[in-house]
Protein backbone atom coordinates (compact mmCIF):
# COMPACT_ATOMS: atom_id res chain seq x y z
CA UNK A 1 0.00 0.00 0.00
CA UNK A 2 1.32 3.75 -0.92
CA UNK A 3 0.95 6.36 1.50
CA UNK A 4 2.07 9.85 0.86
CA UNK A 5 3.36 12.20 3.63
CA UNK A 6 3.14 15.88 3.14
CA UNK A 7 2.47 19.57 4.38
CA UNK A 8 -1.35 19.21 5.61
CA UNK A 9 -3.54 21.83 3.97
CA UNK A 10 -7.23 22.74 4.31
CA UNK A 11 -8.22 19.75 2.19
CA UNK A 12 -7.08 17.71 5.10
CA UNK A 13 -9.44 18.90 7.49
CA UNK A 14 -11.59 16.53 7.76
CA UNK A 15 -9.20 14.15 9.13
CA UNK A 16 -8.67 16.17 12.52
CA UNK A 17 -11.14 13.77 14.69
CA UNK A 18 -9.72 10.38 13.49
CA UNK A 19 -6.02 12.07 14.49
CA UNK A 20 -7.40 13.04 17.61
CA UNK A 21 -8.90 9.12 18.22
CA UNK A 22 -5.49 7.68 17.04
CA UNK A 23 -3.68 10.11 19.73
CA UNK A 24 -6.65 8.94 22.46
CA UNK A 25 -6.20 5.53 21.95
CA UNK A 26 -2.62 5.68 21.51
CA UNK A 27 -2.33 7.23 25.54
CA UNK A 28 -4.76 4.27 26.67
CA UNK A 29 -2.89 1.76 25.16
CA UNK A 30 0.59 2.44 26.70
CA UNK A 31 -0.60 3.75 29.31
CA UNK A 32 1.87 6.79 29.12
CA UNK A 33 1.40 10.47 29.24
CA UNK A 34 -0.14 11.65 25.75
CA UNK A 35 -0.89 15.45 25.76
CA UNK A 36 -5.36 15.13 24.41
CA UNK A 37 -5.97 17.64 21.59
CA UNK A 38 -9.04 18.58 20.06
CA UNK A 39 -9.90 18.28 16.05
CA UNK A 40 -10.20 22.49 16.60
CA UNK A 41 -6.22 22.59 17.44
CA UNK A 42 -5.22 19.79 14.93
CA UNK A 43 -7.08 21.82 12.12
CA UNK A 44 -5.74 25.32 13.00
CA UNK A 45 -2.23 23.40 12.65
CA UNK A 46 -3.15 22.29 9.36
CA UNK A 47 -4.95 26.04 8.62
CA UNK A 48 -1.37 27.58 9.46
CA UNK A 49 0.86 25.04 7.02
CA UNK A 50 2.73 23.67 10.39
CA UNK A 51 1.49 20.15 10.11
CA UNK A 52 2.68 17.02 8.29
CA UNK A 53 0.08 14.52 7.50
CA UNK A 54 0.07 11.18 6.17
CA UNK A 55 -2.90 9.51 3.70
CA UNK A 56 -3.10 6.00 2.19
CA UNK A 57 -3.31 5.66 -1.76
CA UNK A 58 -7.04 4.65 -0.65
CA UNK A 59 -7.17 8.46 0.56
CA UNK A 60 -7.72 7.20 4.55
CA UNK A 61 -5.76 8.94 7.31
CA UNK A 62 -2.46 6.99 8.25
CA UNK A 63 -0.33 9.38 10.36
CA UNK A 64 0.40 12.71 11.95
CA UNK A 65 2.90 15.28 13.22
CA UNK A 66 2.99 19.04 14.23
CA UNK A 67 4.87 22.08 14.94
CA UNK A 68 4.42 24.95 17.05
CA UNK A 69 7.37 28.02 17.46
CA UNK A 70 7.87 29.42 21.59
CA UNK A 71 9.84 31.73 23.19
CA UNK A 72 9.47 34.28 20.32
CA UNK A 73 10.26 31.68 17.51
CA UNK A 74 13.36 31.12 19.23
CA UNK A 75 11.76 27.37 19.85
CA UNK A 76 10.20 24.89 17.83
CA UNK A 77 8.62 21.87 19.37
CA UNK A 78 7.79 18.72 16.95
CA UNK A 79 4.59 17.17 18.37
CA UNK A 80 1.62 14.71 18.19
CA UNK A 81 3.49 12.53 15.93
CA UNK A 82 0.86 9.18 15.55
CA UNK A 83 0.90 6.46 13.25
CA UNK A 84 -2.79 4.79 12.83
CA UNK A 85 -2.85 1.27 14.17
CA UNK A 86 -3.04 -0.41 10.83
CA UNK A 87 0.09 0.94 9.09
CA UNK A 88 2.42 0.64 12.19
CA UNK A 89 5.27 -1.24 11.27
CA UNK A 90 6.56 0.30 7.89
CA UNK A 91 8.67 2.77 8.96
CA UNK A 92 5.61 5.57 8.49
CA UNK A 93 6.71 7.10 11.45
CA UNK A 94 10.45 7.95 10.48
CA UNK A 95 9.22 9.13 7.08
CA UNK A 96 6.47 11.47 9.37
CA UNK A 97 9.33 12.69 11.28
CA UNK A 98 11.56 13.34 8.60
CA UNK A 99 8.97 15.70 7.01
CA UNK A 100 8.53 17.29 10.08
CA UNK A 101 12.14 18.47 10.94
CA UNK A 102 12.50 19.85 7.31
CA UNK A 103 9.36 21.77 7.71
CA UNK A 104 10.36 22.76 11.28
CA UNK A 105 13.66 24.16 9.88
CA UNK A 106 12.50 25.42 6.33
CA UNK A 107 9.99 27.76 8.70
CA UNK A 108 12.38 28.01 11.15
CA UNK A 109 16.05 27.86 10.54
CA UNK A 110 17.34 29.18 13.17
CA UNK A 111 15.12 28.03 16.38
CA UNK A 112 15.98 25.01 18.16
CA UNK A 113 14.09 22.16 17.91
CA UNK A 114 12.80 19.82 20.40
CA UNK A 115 10.23 17.32 21.79
CA UNK A 116 9.40 16.13 24.59
CA UNK A 117 8.01 12.03 24.49
CA UNK A 118 7.91 8.95 26.94
CA UNK A 119 8.70 6.53 23.58
CA UNK A 120 11.52 4.31 22.49
CA UNK A 121 10.76 4.90 19.50
CA UNK A 122 10.43 8.59 19.15
CA UNK A 123 13.75 8.82 21.10
CA UNK A 124 15.53 6.69 18.65
CA UNK A 125 14.40 9.01 15.26
CA UNK A 126 15.33 12.10 17.32
CA UNK A 127 18.96 11.10 18.16
CA UNK A 128 19.19 9.92 14.35
CA UNK A 129 18.10 13.51 13.42
CA UNK A 130 20.69 14.73 15.73
CA UNK A 131 18.56 15.67 18.62
CA UNK A 132 20.10 15.18 22.42
CA UNK A 133 18.33 14.09 26.07
CA UNK A 134 18.31 17.95 27.85
CA UNK A 135 16.94 18.46 31.21
CA UNK A 136 14.02 20.77 30.52
CA UNK A 137 15.28 23.80 31.68
CA UNK A 138 17.13 23.83 28.59
CA UNK A 139 13.78 23.90 26.22
CA UNK A 140 11.28 26.86 26.14
CA UNK A 141 10.34 28.57 29.21
CA UNK A 142 7.33 29.88 27.71
CA UNK A 143 4.49 29.12 29.81
CA UNK A 144 2.11 28.67 26.68
CA UNK A 145 3.60 25.33 25.94
CA UNK A 146 3.60 23.91 29.05
CA UNK A 147 -0.39 24.66 28.99
CA UNK A 148 -0.15 22.25 26.16
CA UNK A 149 0.70 19.26 29.01
CA UNK A 150 -2.12 19.77 30.94
CA UNK A 151 -3.92 16.70 28.88
CA UNK A 152 -1.55 14.55 30.03
CA UNK A 153 -2.16 11.96 32.61
CA UNK A 154 0.76 12.73 34.20
CA UNK A 155 0.43 16.34 34.36
CA UNK A 156 0.58 16.19 38.20
CA UNK A 157 3.95 14.89 37.84
CA UNK A 158 5.29 17.99 36.20
CA UNK A 159 3.44 21.02 38.38
CA UNK A 160 4.94 18.44 41.61
CA UNK A 161 8.11 19.39 40.13
CA UNK A 162 8.51 22.64 38.53
CA UNK A 163 7.98 21.44 35.62
CA UNK A 164 11.82 20.52 35.56
CA UNK A 165 11.10 16.98 35.19
CA UNK A 166 8.50 14.44 34.75
CA UNK A 167 8.50 11.14 33.02
CA UNK A 168 8.89 12.65 29.69
CA UNK A 169 12.36 13.22 28.16
CA UNK A 170 13.26 16.35 26.78
CA UNK A 171 15.42 15.95 23.21
CA UNK A 172 16.89 19.05 21.67
CA UNK A 173 18.33 19.84 18.38
CA UNK A 174 20.56 22.80 18.33
CA UNK A 175 21.42 24.20 14.40
CA UNK A 176 24.45 25.74 16.10
CA UNK A 177 25.59 22.41 17.14
CA UNK A 178 25.37 20.73 13.35
CA UNK A 179 27.36 23.08 11.67
CA UNK A 180 29.34 22.11 8.41
CA UNK A 181 32.85 22.19 8.84
CA UNK A 182 35.03 23.15 5.90
CA UNK A 183 38.79 20.86 5.25
CA UNK A 184 41.03 22.90 3.56
CA UNK A 185 41.98 21.34 0.36
CA UNK A 186 38.47 19.80 -0.36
Amino acid sequence: MEINVFVADQSHLKYAEDICNEIYLSSLERKTGIAKRTPEYIQEKMLAGKAVIAITEDGEFAGFSYIESWGGKSFVANSGLIVAHKVRGQGLAKRIKEQTFILSRTLFPEAKIFSITTGAAVMKMNYEFGFRPVPFAELTDDPEFWKGCEGCRNFDILTRNEYRLCLCTGLLYDPEEHLEIHHPGE
